[in-house]
């Protein structure tokens, strides 16, 4: 196996993972596990001996666990809450730049099995990687401890960012409010345009970017178009104090 070809040797890769999990208080029964959990596709690309899959199944299987966890955990604080304003909250908590925050907090980054053009790039700080890193581990967590520590994990670390969320009306359809924002100010619609294809696959994710008068506002990532619009919206709407300026002129 090339040192070359992939970010870490593999005893090194496993100190990482072994490192990261001690951080999270994660004792595991099987760290092969977590090791998987921490595993990139690109690295499939590049080796084949002991790296036979990546980390998707165990992010599909968490990705699960963690909507369950959250709408169990939303269902019972707001009683009161009709269905449709818990789903936006919910969205909000499970939203992949939410993860990714979540996991760069947690030091993530320093765990992640990429390839070295990936790496390179900084592909294991990458938001989208993160997040599904994320969603791997607690997949992992699932299987190897179960539902009730799984569900912990997912308390401690992500349910505990809904009061930010709150504060700061994270939970309102990003794409609404700014379409709302840019009509009502300047009279015009946000465009949406694909900018760079990721992967080339039937799992490729799109970088794309929102603009307004031929100002760019965000950029985001996704695998489907719902998901790359929310995801630059909300990237629009956080920076706005840098683009504002700059469409203050054409407003209506």
């Amino acid at each position: 196996m090339s040192r070359i070809s992939i970010r870490f040797a593999r005893p090194e890769f496993e100190s990482q993972v072994s490192q990261l999990l001690a951080s999270l208080q994660i004792l595991p029964k099987n760290p092969d596990l977590y090791t998987l959990a921490c595993v990139h596709r690109s690295v499939l690309n590049e080796v084949t001996d002991g790296y036979s899959e990546s980390n998707e199944r165990l992010e599909y299987l968490g990705d699960a666990v963690l909507e369950l966890v959250i709408t169990e955990a939303l269902f019972h604080e707001f009683p009161a809450k009709p269905e449709w304003e818990l789903t936006d909250i919910r969205s909000a908590l499970v939203r992949g730049r939410n993860l990714a925050q979540i996991a760069h907090r947690l030091h993530f980054a320093h765990a992640i099995q990429v390839s070295r053009g990936e790496y390179n790039a900084r592909g294991h700080e990458n938001p989208y990687i993160l997040a599904n890193t994320l969603e791997a581990i607690i997949g992992a967590l699932y299987l190897d401890h179960g539902f009730e520590r799984a569900s912990e994990f997912i308390l401690q670390h992500v349910y505990s960012t809904l009061p930010h969320i709150l504060e700061q009306s994270l939970f309102i359809d990003p794409k609404s409010a700014l379409q709302e924002l840019t009509q009502e100010v300047w009279g015009i619609t946000p465009i949406y345009q694909v900018i760079e294809e990721i992967w080339a696959d039937h799992n490729k994710v799109y970088l794309i970017s929102v603009s307004l008068h031929s100002v760019e506002l965000g950029q985001g990532r996704g695998s489907s178009k719902k998901k790359w619009e929310q995801d630059a919206a909300e990237n629009a709407l956080g920076k706005k104090w840098e683009w504002e300026s700059k469409i203050k002129g054409n407003r209506v």
